[in-house]
C-alpha cells in the first residue's frame, strides 16, 4: 500500500481533493439522468468544491453539503453546522431552501441550489467530484438476506490472500487491507452514496487495487450503491427480513433483484440452493451479465459445487468442485451456511481475477488464495468466547453470532449441533424493536428446534416496550413445542445482562454449547432511544468470571436436558 487514507483528517476520504467546478459536475450529473429537474434558482455563484457531504457531522472544508429529506427531519436544519465545518454550498430540494429562508441560518454568500429530488442527484454527482473513483478499482457487491458480511470478509481474505490490495466496506466498518480505518462512520451496512464515492477514492488513492462491499436492500432501494457497476455481484440466499421498510417479500426480493441488472453489475455469482436463484439466473442472463452459479451436489448443474463437507474436527473441511477443478479448503468458521458462504466467495474471487491484467507485481497466486479463504475469521459471527485458559468437558462453549433472523437462527445452531458432541445446546436469543413483528414467532420457533434450552431476551427494543417483544418470541417458541412434542425447554430470560447469567449458570457444568444469537459484534444496545454499552462476549467473560467464585444454587444450576436426540 502507497497510504493511508486521511483527507482533511477523514480517513475516508482522499489526502489530495482536486477542486471541481460544481456547475461542471452538476451538469454532467443532471444529463445522465433526464427525469430530474435543475430549473429552480440558485443563490450565488457555484464554486468549485473538493468533496461531498450529505451529513453535517461529516462535512469538511470545500465540500458540497447535500440537504436531504429523512424520515424525522429534514437536512437543510443542519446545513449552517456543515458550513461551520467547512461547506462552500448547499444543495437541497424546495422544502430545504423553504426552511433555510426561514431560519436565515445560512449567510449571503453561501450558494444553495434547488434540485426536484436531490437524493436521485447524490450519486452521480459525488462520483464526478471524485472523479469516478469505482472505475479505477475492482468492485464486488454482496447481497442476501443473511451471509453478506461473512461472504465479503471471505472474498477480502481470498484476494488478500492471492497478492492484492484491498478495500472492505460493510456492517463491521471499513478496512484497507487488514488495517482498519478509524474515523466517523455511520451505523448502516452500506454507507450513503455521497460517503461511499469518497470512501472509493480514498481507496483508490492508498493503491486499493480492489473492494468488497456489502450492498443492502435499504442500500439499492435507497440509490446509495447508484453511479457503481460493479464487476461481481453475488448473491447469497433469501429470507424474511426488513418487512418493515419494504412492506412485502416481494418487494423485499426485488430490491434485492435490482442489484443483478446490466446498469449494477458485469458478472454474478448466484447461490442456486436457494428457492430464489434460478429465477435471478434468469434475470441476469436476460440483462446481458455474466453468470457463475453455486449450490450442493445433489441437485444442481452448478458452476460451483459443494461436493464433500466434513464438519465433525476443529476445522470444516470441504471439496469444491470447480471450472478448474476440485480444490479443498479448510475453513475456521463452522456451519454448512458457512461452507456455501465460502464457495460463493471462491467464485466471486475466480470471477473478479479471471481476467487482471499483469502488473508490475508477483501474478495473483489462487492457491494462496484459497489458503486465505479459509483462514478468515469475522467477529461477532460463529464468534467463541473463551472462558478459561485449559478448559475441561464440564467448561462450556460459548459463541456470539449476529444470527437476528428465523434462517440464520436455525443455520446457526445447526452449525454448532457439531461441536456439542451430544451434550446439550443452549440458545440465547431476542429481537429487535421496531422491526418487522411477524418474524418475532419464527425466531422462538427456529430456537426451539435447534437447542436444549432456549432462554429468550431482549436484542435491542428500541422504542417497544422490551417484555412485549419478549411475549411474542415466546409464543412462537411455545406454539412450535405444542406442534411438534418436543421436550426443549423455554424460558423468559429478561434483560439480556440476566438472561446471559442464567445461561451461563445451567451451562456450566455440563460443557454446553451456548449460542448467544442476535447482536453479534454490536458494542451496544438500544433500549427507548438511548444506546447502552453492551458487548455480547464481553459480558460473558464478565458473567463467567462472577460466576467463579459463586456457589451453585440448585434452581439456577439445574441440568440442561438433552431434548434434540429425541426428534
Amino acid at each position: 500500500m502507497t497510504a493511508v487514507p486521511g483527507g482533511q483528517g477523514n480517513p475516508h476520504r482522499p489526502h489530495r481533493g482536486r477542486p471541481v467546478p460544481l456547475a461542471d459536475a452538476l451538469a454532467t450529473a443532471l444529463a445522465a439522468d433526464g427525469a430530474l429537474a435543475d430549473d429552480r434558482p440558485r443563490r450565488g455563484p457555484l464554486p468549485a468544491v473538493t468533496g461531498v457531504a450529505s451529513d453535517s457531522r461529516l462535512a469538511g472544508p470545500g465540500d458540497l453539503y447535500l440537504a436531504l429529506p429523512g424520515d424525522r427531519t429534514h437536512g437543510a436544519r443542519f446545513a449552517a453546522q456543515a458550513v461551520r465545518a467547512g461547506a462552500v454550498a448547499v444543495l437541497t430540494d424546495a422544502a430545504g431552501a423553504a426552511l433555510l429562508e426561514g431560519d436565515g441560518s445560512l449567510g449571503p454568500d453561501v450558494p444553495v441550489v434547488v434540485v426536484d429530488r436531490p437524493r436521485a442527484l447524490m450519486a452521480g454527482l459525488a462520483a464526478e467530484v471524485y472523479d469516478r473513483p469505482a472505475r479505477a478499482l475492482r468492485t464486488v457487491g454482496i447481497t442476501g438476506t443473511n451471509g453478506k458480511t461473512t461472504t465479503s470478509f471471505l472474498v477480502d481474505g481470498g484476494l488478500r490472500a492471492g497478492g492484492w490490495h484491498t478495500g472492505l466496506i460493510g456492517t463491521l466498518g471499513y478496512r484497507i487491507d487488514d488495517r482498519p480505518l478509524d474515523g466517523p462512520r455511520t451505523t448502516v451496512t452500506t454507507p450513503e452514496s455521497a460517503e461511499l464515492q469518497g470512501l472509493f477514492a480514498a481507496l483508490r488513492e492508498a493503491g486499493a487495487q480492489a473492494v468488497t462491499m456489502e450492498v443492502s436492500s435499504h442500500a439499492l432501494a435507497l440509490g446509495r450503491a447508484d453511479a457503481v457497476v460493479f464487476d461481481v455481484a453475488v448473491f447469497t440466499n433469501f429470507g424474511r427480513d426488513h418487512l418493515d421498510f419494504h412492506g412485502t417479500l416481494e418487494a423485499y426480493f426485488a430490491a434485492k433483484a435490482s442489484l443483478f441488472t446490466a446498469a449494477r453489475a458485469r458478472r454474478a455469482v448466484i447461490n442456486l440452493d436457494d428457492p430464489r436463484g434460478p429465477a435471478l439466473v434468469a434475470q441476469a442472463r436476460a440483462e446481458g451479465l455474466a453468470v457463475v452459479t453455486t449450490g450442493t451436489a445433489d441437485g444442481t448443474a452448478a458452476d460451483y459445487r459443494l461436493l464433500e463437507l466434513d464438519a465433525d474436527g476443529p476445522v470444516t473441511r470441504l471439496t469444491v468442485g470447480t471450472p478448474a477443478g476440485t480444490v479443498r479448503m479448510d475453513l475456521k468458521l463452522p456451519g454448512d451456511h458457512n461452507a456455501h458462504n465460502a464457495v460463493s466467495a471462491l467464485a466471486a474471487v475466480d470471477l473478479l481475477t479471471a481476467d487482471a491484467a499483469p502488473g508490475p507485481g508477483p501474478a495473483f497466486d489462487r492457491d494462496r488464495a484459497i489458503a486465505g479463504i479459509g483462514a478468515v475469521t469475522v467477529p461477532g459471527r460463529m464468534q467463541p468466547v473463551p472462558l478459561a485458559d485449559h478448559p475441561d468437558a464440564r467448561t462450556p462453549q460459548v459463541y456470539v453470532d449476529f444470527a437476528h433472523t428465523p434462517q440464520a437462527v436455525a443455520s446457526a445452531l445447526a452449525a454448532l449441533a457439531p461441536r456439542a458432541h451430544g451434550r446439550p445446546v443452549v440458545c440465547v436469543v431476542g429481537c429487535g424493536g421496531d422491526r418487522d413483528p411477524a418474524k418475532r414467532g419464527s425466531m422462538g420457533a427456529a430456537a426451539v428446534r435447534g437447542a436444549d434450552l432456549v432462554v429468550i431476551t431482549d436484542d435491542n427494543p428500541r422504542g417497544e416496550e422490551p417484555a412485549a417483544i419478549r411475549a411474542a418470541t415466546l409464543a412462537g417458541a411455545r406454539d412450535e413445542l405444542a406442534r411438534t412434542g418436543a421436550a426443549t425447554e423455554v424460558v423468559d430470560g429478561g434483560d439480556r445482562r440476566s438472561a446471559l447469567a442464567l445461561a451461563l449458570r445451567r451451562a456450566r457444568t455440563s460443557g454446553a454449547v451456548v449460542a448467544v444469537l442476535g447482536k453479534g459484534h454490536e458494542q451496544g444496545q438500544e433500549v427507548a432511544g438511548v444506546v447502552h454499552p453492551f458487548d455480547d462476549a464481553a459480558v460473558v467473560a464478565e458473567l463467567w468470571a462472577e460466576l467463579a467464585d459463586e456457589p451453585a444454587v440448585p434452581s439456577e444450576a439445574a441440568p440442561v436436558p438433552t431434548a434434540r436426540g429425541s426428534r
